[in-house]
């Protein structure tokens, strides 16, 4: 058996890897199948699995109610659909949508007009269901799966985690990174399983974080991450799938990680990144309510979410729009001025008190991997906030860098940039910037700015903070930022900037 490419069957045939402790699908024997066959034999039919896989098997003879008093019912069940890998099985004259290999030709489920070989939502999540003829060529319902195939997809669930109810999924075309989250989420399910058993709960218990955070979280501990900053091996991209196959509400939601944020988050892992950038993380993580009275039986708070990793997952949408938005809130502090909830670190985001989390390098690599910015205009935007910052602390100019700060406009900008040239050379000094470097900053051309001069200019701010921050001008001079500077989610920036 190999993989196929579907998240079903690699993630269960990662899974399986993992329950054996192999490492390569040809190493997989009939006794390896039948080690994971039995135990989803013996624990999927028992709480709190059984309820959990209504997620994922509904109507399927682990959870369907009618089956429970029926005990060899269940065992029939299992032996169709986890036992049919054998190499004694009949098959048909039809190939497996999955593997290409011959469908088997048995029934999965003890219905007398079941066809063979052909499954249905009960055995694969979000397909149609028995009846249902629309989507099949020629009214031919369900589909033809082959043994292996069908073990592999009742196994996926133990490799995936339980997040708000519904199934969260990890596929890759790094099949060392997919194996690593199937096993990762394999052993919190059977630790968890044990756990609820023990304690007499039917209910399956959830990790303690958001969706997001616990896949970044997860795929951030990765050692294969850590070997392929090391090995320079070529980036590789993630799909997360959030799936909920209930009869209560079939729902979906697919999250596609491209390779330049994979790419990124490997190369915070280098230690020339990883300090600066895990400062602005730990500054991401949820914060405890505040409580009128604090009780001396209530647990330690325990942050479910990390803003900044939730945020990444918005870069597929629109990456110009969010980036730039990311941009503004972790790199530069700008405060979000709508919360979502009082646990939310963001509304307390502060440049007047964070200048020292300011990191043009975090932020020149965020550019280079998310935005794929020209080179030159990187290095170009680094010079310039060097030249204003080095301006502003020799001639102690706050008047300049408040106004540069809370420019509204773009004229208003390159009046600024202007006027504190003009002065600087009739003081008898060479120009600040010179007009080559300005446009590749600033304009498409002729007096015609950028359409993201805005991004520009916080840029630049961000190597001037940061400049300025090392030659302790900030510090001396930290009212010359407005105290309150906020963003409103995907809107423009207002700040409060006083020009006198």
């Amino acid at each position: 058996m190999y993989y196929t490419n579907h998240p079903y069957v690699d993630i269960g045939l990662a899974t399986i890897l993992a329950f054996v402790r192999k490492r390569n699908p040809p190493q997989l024997t009939d006794a390896d199948f039948a080690q994971v066959a039995d135990y989803i034999t013996r624990e999927y039919i028992k709480q709190p699995l059984r309820s959990f896989l209504t997620v994922v098997f509904p109507n399927s003879g682990f959870t369907q109610p009618a089956f429970f008093s029926q005990p060899e019912r269940q065992l029939d069940y299992a032996q169709r659909v986890l036992r049919s890998y054998a190499a004694n099985m009949p098959t048909l004259n039809e190939q497996c949508v999955f593997t290409g290999e011959p469908a088997v030709a048995i029934a999965f489920g003890d219905k007398e007009d079941l066809p063979l070989g052909r499954a249905f939502r009960q055995h694969i999540p979000l397909l149609t269901g028995e009846d249902v003829i629309n989507f099949h060529p020629y009214a031919d319902a369900g589909l033809p799966v082959s043994g292996q195939a069908m073990l592999a997809i009742q196994a996926f669930p133990l490799g995936c985690a339980k997040c708000a109810g519904r199934l969260l999924m990890v596929h890759s075309d790094n099949r060392e990174l997919m194996q690593y989250f199937a096993a990762r989420f394999l052993e919190q399910n059977r630790k968890a399983v044990q756990l609820a058993q023990t304690s007499g709960s039917s209910k399956m218990p959830e990790p303690p974080f958001s969706m997001r955070t616990l896949f970044i979280n997860t795929l951030l501990e990765a050692e294969q991450m850590r070997r392929d900053v090391l090995d320079e091996v070529r980036p590789f991209s993630v799909t997360v799938y959030h799936l909920s196959n209930s009869g209560q509400g079939v729902d979906l939601d697919i999250y596609h990680f491209p390779l330049q944020v994979i790419a990124f988050l490997s190369d915070m892992h280098r230690a020339d990144f990883s300090d600066e950038w895990n400062r602005i993380v730990n500054r991401a993580w949820e914060v405890a309510p505040k409580k009128k009275k604090a009780k001396a039986e209530d647990a330690p708070f325990q942050p479910g979410k990390n803003w900044l990793y939730e945020d990444l997952f918005d870069l597929q949408l629109d990456l110009h729009q969010n980036a730039k938005r990311f941009i503004r809130t972790y790199f530069l502090r700008f405060a979000i001025r709508y919360a979502r909830g009082e646990t939310d670190p963001r509304v307390m985001y502060s440049l007047r008190d964070e200048s020292s989390l300011v990191s043009w390098k975090v932020t020149a690599q965020f550019l280079k991997r998310i935005l794929n910015m020209n080179k030159e205009r990187v290095e170009q935007i680094r010079k310039m906030g060097d030249q204003l910052a080095d301006y502003v602390a020799g001639e102690n100019d706050r008047r300049f860098f408040t106004r540069f700060y809370g420019a509204r406009t773009y004229y208003d900008l390159r009046l600024e940039l202007i006027r504190a040239n003009t002065a600087h050379v009739k003081r008898g000094h060479a120009p600040i910037i010179t007009l080559d470097p300005y446009i590749e900053v600033f304009e498409e051309g002729d007096e015609l700015a950028r359409t993201d001069w805005r991004l520009a200019r916080d840029l630049v701010l961000i190597r001037m903070v940061e400049r300025l921050h090392a030659l302790e001008w900030l510090g001396k001079n930290i009212d010359a930022l407005p105290e309150t500077e906020r963003t409103d989610e995907g809107n423009e920036v207002e700040r409060d900037v006083s020009f006198t």
